[in-house]
């Protein structure tokens, strides 16, 4: 008989250990949660702000089609490229 009260007494120790440690530094009181009475020695933290669009490369795509071709080395449409008669014609003649 006492070998379950004692084992019922421990669980039950255990329970209200385990219970009060994962409560964390919180305290809810009517209803609120309130900081701990230390959260003054914390340092402030900074979030940077989200930019207006989260995509900046699309948004400059979008914004000038004609460059994003320029850069990734496709021909831009709108007729052929003038020919510099200093340079060899490919094609080799």
């Amino acid at each position: 008989m006492r070998t379950n009260r004692r084992w019922l007494a421990s669980v039950a120790a255990l329970l209200v250990l385990t219970l009060t440690s994962s409560s964390g530094c919180q305290t809810v009181m009517g209803g609120m949660t309130l900081p701990s009475g230390r959260y003054l020695e914390h340092y402030p933290q900074y979030f940077q702000q989200d930019p207006a669009f989260p995509l900046p490369r699309e948004l400059a795509s979008q914004e000038d089609p004609e460059g994003a071709a320029r850069r990734a080395g496709a021909p831009v449409l709108g007729g052929p490229a003038p020919i510099n008669p200093g340079q060899p014609q490919p094609g080799g003649r």
